[in-house]
């Protein structure tokens, strides 16, 4: 029964619903996968084992009864630590958040509801603000695919877990393409929703209790294929269908974005051999250069997102950027660029003006990017200008990202590629579409206009299922 671990979530399913196996031996199953892979990932780090068999007994015996609880029932998965989860608070890496009392967030609800057995939380950075995912609570998440490297953040022990077969579904959230470099990392598939299609209540940071809907920040679904993706959209949102058609690919257009950008040769090679398939099953693919303009993309979003993280940061952080401001604006002067710590301290310290003036140019941009959609179905685009890098705890400012040409590029070059589906609120995709000549995963994101959730999971279906999908990292 071990093989049905490496089945997606719905083909798990499906051998619930045939009675192959209870849905406590498929989370025991789980469980013991977990324990195989966890000295070597670290990718689950929190479990709530009792509560978890309880609902799985309860979910067989309903079954039994010949009763489905709903599309989810029976399935174990676990959940990224920034979730709260009844009896598991979201800790955000955070000693001091995890001893909290929580009510399931309202997503998780929707899963719960829908009949999923929730076991276990994924490891993230602390307060979900890095692209590895490493804390001084639960310690460092390893790639499945090389250990020695990152499996992104901050939803990477999310990513970790899928593609090691420890979970056949994984929920996550992205604000500087949190679910979106895991899954190119870790070669697994997540879906940044359109802002504002699933809610955030729930989910730390902000500060637990917050009400409002952060900007910038969505919660989406992670999985093994692009089915599943939709599946769990589809239960944790109304008006994206679980079942639906998946896009014919000889009759797509679609734009491909792969200059404007520093992008390792190595993935470019990847992203161009799935041109060249996309061309050979019909579909009108053309290159384009920007479909926005990328310096006003970089400023605006270097602002918006600065302000969100700054409410984050303790008030003597808080403090210390606003004293900054006035040598950071020199530095601009004299030339320091827009990923320097200069630009990351005026955009945490922007003031209200300044926000105000990027949510113009955000507003524009959003019309530009439009425009774009109305030549082309979807933008296809990197996720990450390099492949998962090796693990690097050194302060921000001085770490460096190494291409395979020998080329190096600042850290924060992390967010350029996943710039322009944040900052506009667009729903973007991301499937894997191949091995780097490094031997890691790369994966690409499917970018649609706002609103076209199911149009940019639809082609993401057609592509993993027609021109090949999710593929298992070495045995671990």
């Amino acid at each position: 029964m071990s093989d049905l671990l490496a089945r997606d979530a719905t083909a798990q399913l499906s051998a619930l619903k045939a009675k192959e196996i209870s849905a406590v031996e498929l989370l025991k199953l789980s469980l013991a996968r977990h324990e195989q892979t966890h000295s070597r990932l670290n990718a689950v780090v929190a479990a709530d084992l009792e509560r978890a068999l309880d609902t799985a007994k309860a979910m067989d015996d309903l079954r039994a009864k010949g009763v489905t609880r709903g599309p989810l029932c029976g399935l174990p998965m676990t959940i990224k630590d920034t979730l709260d989860v009844a009896g598991m608070p979201a800790s955000s890496g955070v000693e001091g958040l995890r001893r909290r009392k929580a009510e399931d967030a309202a997503a998780i609800g929707q899963v719960r509801q829908a009949g999923a057995v929730i076991w276990g939380k994924t490891n993230v950075p602390v307060m979900a603000a890095d692209w590895q995912s490493f804390n001084g609570l639960y310690g460092v998440t390893n790639n499945p695919w090389d250990v020695t490297r990152t499996p992104g953040g901050s939803s990477g022990g999310a990513a970790a877990a899928l593609a090691a077969g420890v979970t056949p579904l994984e929920m996550g959230s992205d604000i500087g393409g949190s679910l979106r470099v895991p899954a190119s990392f870790c070669g697994v598939f997540s879906h940044k929703p359109t802002w504002g299609l699933v809610s955030q209540r729930g989910h730390v940071p902000p500060t637990p209790g917050t009400h409002a809907e952060r900007d910038l920040n969505v919660v989406g679904p992670m999985a093994r294929s692009a089915r599943d993706l939709r599946l769990l959209l589809s239960v944790m949102t109304e008006g994206v269908p679980a079942k639906a058609d998946i896009a014919d690919l000889s009759r797509l257009k679609i734009g491909l974005w792969l200059d404007g950008f520093a992008l390792d040769p190595e993935v470019a090679a990847v992203i161009e051999v799935l041109h060249a398939q996309l061309s050979a099953a019909g579909a009108e693919v053309r290159a384009i250069s920007n479909p926005v303009p990328l310096d006003q993309l970089t400023a605006a979003y270097q602002i918006l997102l600065g302000s969100v993280v700054a409410t984050d940061l303790p008030p003597r952080s808080q403090t210390a950027m606003r004293r900054m401001r006035g040598i950071a604006g020199l530095a601009l002067g004299l030339g320091f660029g827009q990923k320097s710590w200069a630009a990351m301290v005026r955009g945490c310290a922007a003031t209200h003006a300044e926000w105000i003036a990027a949510d113009e140019a955000r507003a524009r941009l959003k019309q530009t990017a439009q425009d774009a959609f109305a030549v082309f179905d979807v933008i296809i685009a990197p996720v990450a200008p390099v492949v998962a890098f090796p693990h690097d705890h050194s302060p921000f400012a001085t770490r460096k990202l190494k291409t395979s040409d020998g080329r190096s590029l600042p850290y924060g070059s992390m967010l350029d590629w996943i710039s322009l589906a944040t900052a506009c609120y667009l729903p973007a995709t991301t499937i894997p579409v191949g091995l780097a000549a490094s031997g890691l995963p790369v994966g690409v994101q499917i970018i649609g206009p706002y609103g076209a959730d199911s149009r940019t999971l639809a082609i993401a279906q057609a592509i993993d299922e027609n021109l090949g999908g999710f593929v298992a990292p070495p045995a671990i």
